[in-house]
């Protein structure tokens, strides 16, 4: 097999034509060739292993501006024993184990998620919300939904069928591997941790309306589509009709879905129940709905606002009426990947992340709007473009015998629910709507600027948006806290995920900078250097230079070592708890790994906290101490800070997405998904009740306000739109009066230099602070005078004054 390399991956995916690579440039006439979906896959370089030592002193920048000058010199000590003990012979072990290995972190982050034991709802799984359909009279439910499942099953043959054009960063192909893992899969809980299961040949999907469960097939034993867009329609709107005929009180008592809400232990003792007795009606169709392509979920309600629309895209709607649960909670099946169509049409996708990331997911949700879009133009002219390399058979014109063995009829699956299932289904539903009501969000969808702007100010979109929440939560509370982003490895084989660390040294001094009474300029400069700073560390990480992933590597690796030492001098009747005991191997890849003793480890996307039910902060499972002391590194304070991520947010989306976000990572922080657009920034904020519509407020104020210190700084006559037309700079060269074109007053002000959509109603002026109004700033500087001189915080102790008589050792 020839070498690893990007140059290798790349000059396999240059072997295809433009043609291949690029479907939509051209009508669909050529001949596809298959394979260019995966054609770089066996050339991609591996996931390398950052040097320790530079992985140490990364760490250690990072929690520098987190920390006390005594605690910051405790976790330097903490590094120097750890690289003179344990570091080495834990590196040596990881390329050690490494070696055969797709890579040295893939499977201690399976382990991860599916070793997560708390409901994957509100927890792991995230949501994207997609923009409308363009064309108002296809805003209605069934309509809407007939046409994203189709486009839905394009994707799955494109996939299948190794014609879906490889996803590219800078004409550099990266891992499709996730994309394989998309259809016909499930989390299946077991009593010893999660797994994940697929069934690659699978042809049907499962629509779920008022919590009912429906299934049929979509496609022939060739991949191919079997029905036709209007035929789909017909189907659901069948489904529809019958689940109707259901009173919702009834229905909701059958909705099993709301057991995959469980607490996975729980679930698992359930899908026992469920699937014990195999050839059973349960059995059958729990199989049915794990191996289904994907799940639709057709939802009863229309939610108007945004966070409304995004609460219900991540967990659903909890509305009881007479003691019964009738909201959208219950319509959903959380172990699968799910299109949610509500009933006036709004759509989005919710997906188990174990095995993708929201960079895969947002490539199939994006290829899914467009092509609802490119198939309803090519309605009105056949000669419009297509998305695909190939498409199927028209439905309609094949011979009925080609179709195979197929069921296209709609059937609805009817549990048998004994006693034991719906006792559980009515503490699920409880303990879910409990869940529920923990969380709030709230949504900005900031339209007077966005990426254009960004960039022609001279700033990364990502950086200059990170620095705002970092403004934002300081100017409410007065410290910095730690920053969570991840950024994506899949230029590498079956590369994920590294994490960067937004809280530097350079966006602190801007966050003192930006809150005291300095000129415009100082702002900028500090805003500026900052910003480079968070992309350097950005374009690190994104060459798995970053910190994270390796020190939990080494971490999982020393915990497997005392685990099974321990287990070793243990009876098994005093197995520690925190040592799960499932010899399986937890790979989708769905190999044994012999060295692998089912460990349970804390999730590596997020940090080393989890969440327990009723939102207190649980520590992530403790390595037994009994035979080994925690290597200095682990056991430092400073790891515990900075995987406390009160600040969890993640940059994902494009103009086909409306918003995209995901559930607070901790209790006491915000779990923020954001969106760059050309000219506006969506932003879904959630958290269990901390002030989330004041933070998302502050957030706007402080866009407002840096846009009005940015004004304050730039060239006058300079365009900020990098799409702008060059006529505008034709038309300000042009001497004054010569044409009679040249007369009356020249209106549009700052929309004419490329800022459209500037100052719209509604939106607070810049020489407002909006949010941030009640604060002082004179009164900011002086307290944190301090810590713009170097001082760090609570470095100095706080002179207390005496009161009372003070009395002598031996006074009574």
């Amino acid at each position: 097999m020839p070498e690893r390399s990007e140059a290798n991956a790349k000059e396999a995916t240059q072997s295809f034509s433009k043609e291949e690579q690029n479907p939509i440039t051209n009508n669909g006439d050529h001949k596809s060739k298959p394979g260019i979906t995966f054609a770089a896959q066996d050339k991609l370089p591996k996931l390398p292993i950052p040097d320790l030592e530079a992985t140490c002193k990364r760490y250690l920048g990072s929690l520098d501006p987190l920390q006390t000058a005594r605690e910051h010199h405790d976790s330097e000590r903490a590094i120097e024993e750890f690289l003179r003990t344990d570091g080495p012979a834990l590196q040596e072990k990881l390329k050690s184990y490494a070696e055969g290995k797709t890579s040295y972190i893939e499977q201690f982050w399976y382990d991860s998620y599916l070793n997560f034991d708390n409901p994957v709802v509100l927890n792991l799984n995230p949501f994207f919300l997609l923009e409308d359909d363009p064309t108002p009279a296809r805003n209605n439910q069934v309509t809407r939904a007939a046409s994203l499942a189709i486009s839905a099953l394009s994707f799955v043959r494109a996939v299948r069928k190794e014609e879906l054009p490889p996803d590219m960063l800078r004409n550099q192909p990266l891992c499709m591997y996730q994309y394989s893992r998309m259809f016909g899969t499930a989390r299946i809980p077991t009593e010893n941790g999660c797994q994940i299961g697929q069934d690659p040949s699978a042809k049907h999907i499962v629509v779920l309306c008022r919590g009912q469960f429906y299934w049929f097939d979509c496609m022939d034993e060739n991949n191919d589509l079997i029905m036709t867009e209007k035929d789909l329609s017909l189907n659901l709107q069948v489904i529809v009709n019958d689940a109707e005929e259901t009173p919702i009180q009834d229905a909701a008592r059958g909705a099993l879905g709301v057991l995959s809400t469980e607490n996975r232990k729980i679930w698992s003792s359930l899908r026992d129940l469920l699937g014990k007795d195999e050839g059973s009606n349960n059995s059958d169709c729990l199989n049915i709905v794990d191996s289904a392509l994907f799940i639709l979920c057709l939802d009863g309600t229309e939610p108007k606002s945004s966070s409304d629309l995004c609460m219900n895209m991540l967990c659903g709607t909890s509305n009881v009426e007479k003691g019964v649960q009738v909201g959208t909670c219950t319509n959903r099946w959380y172990d699968k990947l799910q299109i949610i169509v509500c009933k006036n049409g709004s759509a989005g996708i919710n997906f188990e992340h174990t095995g993708v990331d929201g960079h895969t997911v947002l490539r199939f949700a994006s290829d899914v709007y467009t092509d609802t879009i490119l198939r309803f133009a090519k309605s009105i002219n056949g000669l419009a473009p297509s998305l695909w390399a190939s498409a199927s058979p028209d439905p309609s014109k094949r011979d009925p015998k080609s179709f195979g063995d197929v069921n296209t009829t709609p059937h609805k699956l009817e549990w048998d629910m004994v006693p034991e299932l719906s006792t559980a289904l009515r503490f699920a539903e409880t303990r879910l709507a409990d869940l529920i009501g923990q969380n709030e969000f709230a949504t900005l969808e900031f339209m007077s600027y966005g990426k254009n702007f960004m960039t022609s100010m001279g700033f990364s979109p990502d950086a200059f948006v990170q620095m705002a929440y970092q403004a934002a939560y300081y100017g409410m509370y007065g410290r910095m806290e730690s920053q969570y982003e991840p950024a994506m490895t899949k230029t590498f084989f079956h590369g994920r995920t590294e994490a960067i660390r937004p809280v530097t040294q350079e966006s602190v001094k801007f966050v003192r900078t930006f809150w005291a009474e300095n000129p415009a300029e100082q702002k900028i400069e500090a805003l500026r250097k900052a910003c480079e700073k968070h992309t350097a560390i950005t374009k690190e990480c994104a060459k798995a230079q970053g910190h994270d992933r390796h020190l939990y590597a080494l971490m999982s690796l020393w915990q497997r070592q005392a685990e099974a030492d321990y287990s070793v001098n243990t009876s098994a009747s005093r197995e520690p708890a925190s040592v799960s005991t499932n010899g399986g191997w937890n790979s989708p890849t769905g190999d044994r790994d012999p060295d692998h003793d089912g460990s349970h480890v804390s999730s590596p996307n997020r940090n080393s906290v989890v969440m327990s039910d009723d939102g207190s902060q649980a520590p992530s499972t403790s390595p037994p101490r009994q035979q080994h002391s925690l290597p200095s590194i682990f056991a430092d304070a400073g790891w515990d800070k900075i995987n406390n991520t009160i600040l969890s947010t993640s940059n994902c989306g494009n103009p086909s997405l409306r918003h995209f976000g995901f559930g607070p990572t901790s209790g006491d922080g915000f779990g923020i998904g954001y969106i760059i657009k050309d000219g506006s920034v969506s932003i879904c904020a959630s958290s269990k009740h901390r002030q989330t519509k004041r933070f998302i407020d502050a957030i706007e104020a402080y866009f407002i306000e840096i846009r009005k210190l940015l004004r304050a700084g730039r060239q006058r006559g300079k365009s900020e739109d990098k799409g702008a037309s060059r006529a505008r700079e034709a038309e300000e060269n042009r001497p004054r009066g010569q044409r009679l074109k040249s007369r009356g007053r020249i209106i549009g002000g700052d929309v004419a230099k490329g800022e459209a959509g500037g100052d719209e109603s509604g939106v607070a002026s810049d020489d407002e602070m909006g949010g941030y109004g009640f604060f002082d700033a004179g009164m900011l500087q002086a307290a944190l005078k301090s810590k713009e001189e170097g001082e760090r915080p609570m470095e100095k102790v706080a002179q207390r004054r005496e009161v009372g008589k003070k009395l002598r050792l031996m006074e009574y």
